[in-house]
């Protein structure tokens, strides 16, 4: 038998061919991820270091004079605005309120819908109609109902109920617009939860019910461990989506009555184009950066895999 040996430099190097294919191989990946790239750097990582740079000058959006260097005047005049403060508080309560609420009608939704009765696909489009409206529609929707001589008011009147002023009175104003955006956004995440409910195995159910485990406990201890990852990433989405609250305070209180409304994201999107303090208002999308970024991976922290903890 004759063994042919295979030269040093053909085994390190491979042969031409191989070298042509992971060329190609390479080149069809790059041409694949540079829209996404692109997309990337344009939209994210350049306004980011924008803002960043911004924040430590006094840059103004449509000024004559060239922008300075002011080290963290912006910071220090920020932490001094009561506006500032009260803007986060709104911002916090929003979030520490809506996170629950809106996950957990989510996900009564879904439960309801993932039943096996005539009738659920008309509701999964009823209740995801909402999600695909316009939020400028639906606030300026709710914004009619919500006045005094309004839908709502007038429903309360028929027994007997006298409304407040629910956009008017700073003791109802935020309360307000937390019901709109829960209702508003719950059939987004049902569809979440129900993909989650159904990738759960019908056979643990019917094992369960031949035990004698009642829909509590099916519940407890088959459907809320099989929904662990969905609830993960709903409570990360929900959060990082309450703290951005803009486009229902922009459309139905402008931040008022008496900042009662006012979050971060409205207060930086009026101080940097209302105000024409681009400066100014980098600090505060800054400070809005860090304190979303915190909170997101607190949370992923907190709700990480027990394997993980071990």
């Amino acid at each position: 038998m004759t063994v042919t040996a295979v030269p040093a430099h053909a085994t390190r190097q491979g042969t031409p061919g191989s070298h042509r294919s992971n060329h190609r191989a390479t080149s069809v990946a790059l041409a694949m991820l540079a829209p996404a790239a692109v997309l990337m750097v344009t939209f994210l990582i350049i306004p980011i270091l924008l803002t960043f740079g911004l924040s430590f000058t006094n840059a103004r959006l449509i000024s004559p004079v060239p922008a300075k260097f002011i080290g963290f005047d912006n910071f220090t005049r920020l932490f001094q605005n009561a506006t500032f403060w009260k803007s986060l508080l709104n911002t916090v309560v929003f979030a520490v309120v809506i996170v629950p609420l809106q996950s957990g009608l989510a996900l009564g939704l879904a439960m309801l819908v993932n039943a096996k009765v005539r009738g659920t696909n008309i509701f999964r489009t009823v209740f995801f109609l909402p999600v695909v409206t316009s939020m400028v529609v639906v606030s300026m929707l709710w914004l009619f109902m919500y006045q005094k001589n309004g839908l709502l008011n007038a429903l309360l009147a028929k027994i007997g109920v006298q409304g407040p002023d629910w956009i008017g009175d700073p003791k109802w104003a935020l309360f307000s617009i937390i019901v709109m955006s829960a209702w508003q956004a719950m059939g987004f995440h049902m569809v979440i939860w129900l993909s989650g409910l159904q990738t759960i195995p019908g056979e643990l159910y019917e094992a369960a019910s031949i035990d004698g485990a009642g829909p509590w406990k099916q519940f407890l201890h088959i459907t809320w461990p099989g929904l662990r990852q969905t609830m993960i990433f709903i409570l990360i989405t929900i959060t990082i989506s309450a703290f951005s609250l803009f486009t229902q305070v922009n459309v139905m209180t402008q931040g008022g009555p008496l900042d009662a409304t006012s979050t971060l994201v409205f207060m930086s999107v009026r101080t940097g184009f209302l105000q024409q303090q681009t400066g100014y208002a980098s600090s505060i999308s800054l400070v809005f950066f860090a304190i979303v970024l915190t909170v997101s991976l607190v949370q992923r922290y907190l709700t990480r895999d027990k394997e993980a903890k071990r």
